[in-house]
């Protein structure tokens, strides 16, 4: 309830009436309920005064309730008309509405217009930036779980590490990664990225049915959900000898990650990381294969604010977690990314992934 109370104060002292919170990841981090509504109708409705609400399909009330959320519940069936319901609700818990704060970052243009219908006297104003502001600093109950979800990706790279041999595929690797975690009981927190070879070179390339070869650098991109927080990490190891400019490659990437990371503190800007990471593997002559941000934001969704670029000049404080991810793209020659995820403390940083770093050459 002190996460929603921020909001609460927030309305008060901006004179809106209503803040209605629709993105799954938000209504979480609000009520402890974790759902994929998929086309159907979720949000929670706040209110100054009021306690709020929770609207969700029907079938997810007993779920909402396990979830220890002690407020209403409105239900609505497909056969309803969900914004009929909520607009109801909302009104017979406050009469005068001339203001509603919603998250353009989410609703779409067709529930936006349904909402409008509902109240066409009211003034529609964005609740994203605070809402970013409280969930970019994590309380200690977040960091630990964030600590534990960053083990699990730790053991899932280990899996794919040991998996490697000449003549198998990258999906019979993602495979392998997949099932030791779902054993465990977990799920990833986005689709297992393993490449190799010139497929590395793709930043967001797609594993196949491509066979590792002596040679290859081959490169791991995944995370695991705990308790409704995500991990993200990325190594590359290399099957077989590699060449003198591969490994300069490797070890220049490496550095632009270390160097990162020992920056990290209090005060600093996202964008003095950027430039950071980004001077060092200019300076190894890769600049214009490094074609990504250093990172992004980490917690409840895989990615979150802020955006670690250089042109973000926001300070870092205590309690904000990110990815450190830089990465060479030479499709001719090699793929390489490292990335950790990081927590700022107090007096510098904390490293959550601790997957070794030093190159890995798999005979």
């Amino acid at each position: 309830m002190s996460k929603m109370i921020n909001i609460q104060s927030y309305l008060k002292e901006q004179e809106i009436d209503i803040a209605f919170v629709t993105n799954p990841d938000n209504v979480f981090y609000f009520s402890g309920f974790k759902s994929n509504p998929h086309e159907r109708l979720l949000g929670i409705s706040i209110f100054q005064n009021a306690d709020p609400f929770i609207i969700c399909p029907k079938m997810e009330i007993s779920d909402v309730k396990s979830s220890g959320w002690s407020f209403d519940i409105v239900g609505h069936s497909d056969t309803d008309q969900p914004w009929n319901i909520l607009a109801n609700e909302i009104h017979s818990r406050t009469k005068h509405i001339s203001t509603i704060a919603i998250e353009k970052g989410h609703l779409t243009v067709e529930r936006f217009e349904a909402l409008q219908a509902f109240f066409p006297n009211a003034r529609f104003v964005p609740i994203d930036n605070q809402i970013n502001e409280l969930r970019v600093i994590k309380d200690k109950e977040e960091l630990d779980k964030l600590r534990k979800a960053a083990e699990l990706a730790d053991y899932a790279i280990d899996v794919g590490v040991k998996a490697i041999k000449e003549g198998i595929t990258e999906l019979e690797i993602v495979h392998i990664i997949e099932s030791a975690i779902k054993e465990k009981g977990y799920s990833m927190s986005f689709e297992t990225t393993v490449l190799s070879g010139p497929k590395a070179a793709s930043p967001h390339g797609t594993p196949g049915n491509r066979t590792i070869q002596k040679g290859d650098f081959v490169l791991f991109d995944l995370g695991v959900i705990y308790e409704g927080y995500c991990s993200d990490i990325t190594r590359t190891v290399a099957f077989g000898g590699i060449n003198e400019e591969q490994r300069k490659i490797y070890e220049t990437v490496k550095k632009s990650n270390e160097e990162s990371i020992k920056s990290v503190k209090p005060g600093i800007r996202c964008m003095d990381l950027d430039k950071i990471s980004r001077d060092i593997i200019s300076d190894a002559g890769y600049g214009e294969y490094y074609t990504h941000r250093l990172g992004h934001g980490l917690g409840i969704s895989v990615h979150e604010f802020p955006s670690i670029t250089g042109t973000n000049e926001m300070k870092l404080k205590p309690g904000m977690v990110f990815t450190i991810e830089p990465g060479i793209y030479k499709s001719d020659v090699a793929g390489v990314r490292i990335e950790d995820d990081v927590v700022v403390t107090e007096n510098g940083v904390e490293v959550l992934t601790k997957y070794p770093k030093e190159l890995i050459i798999i005979q």
